[in-house]
């Protein structure tokens, strides 16, 4: 299967949001959306489950987008530079890929730039 990699190295498929998204069962599809809200409020993260929207990666063009995704920094910075991901980047790895302390996400980017 192919893989969204995130512009920041995340990969979209192991989002829960993404899963929920793709859930074809509408009854299942809220009960994982009803979990991700009380997942969210363990960490003190401040979703209810109205925020917790389709999204088909943040790399989707004009399709359905997490309403956290579309106010990601990083994101922004990407797109507005036309690069793959933050690999690709001249100032890489900046200030705000340093806030996201996501080690795997990290390791999947340096990975990439190893092969450029």
């Amino acid at each position: 299967m192919y893989e969204i990699i995130a512009y920041c190295g995340l990969i979209c498929q192991g989002c829960p949001i993404y899963w929920a998204t793709k859930e074809k069962n509408e009854e299942k599809k809220e009960k994982m959306r009803v979990e991700i809200a009380r997942q969210c409020k363990e960490y003190d993260l401040k979703y209810e489950l109205q925020d917790i929207t389709d999204c088909d990666g943040c790399k989707t063009e004009g399709g359905r987008l997490f309403s956290d995704c579309k106010k990601c920094e990083i994101r922004k910075c990407a797109r507005g530079k036309k690069i793959e991901n933050c690999a690709h980047c001249d100032q890489y790895a900046c200030e705000k890929l340093k806030k996201l302390s996501d080690a795997d996400a990290k390791s999947r980017l340096d990975l990439i730039r190893s092969t450029l």
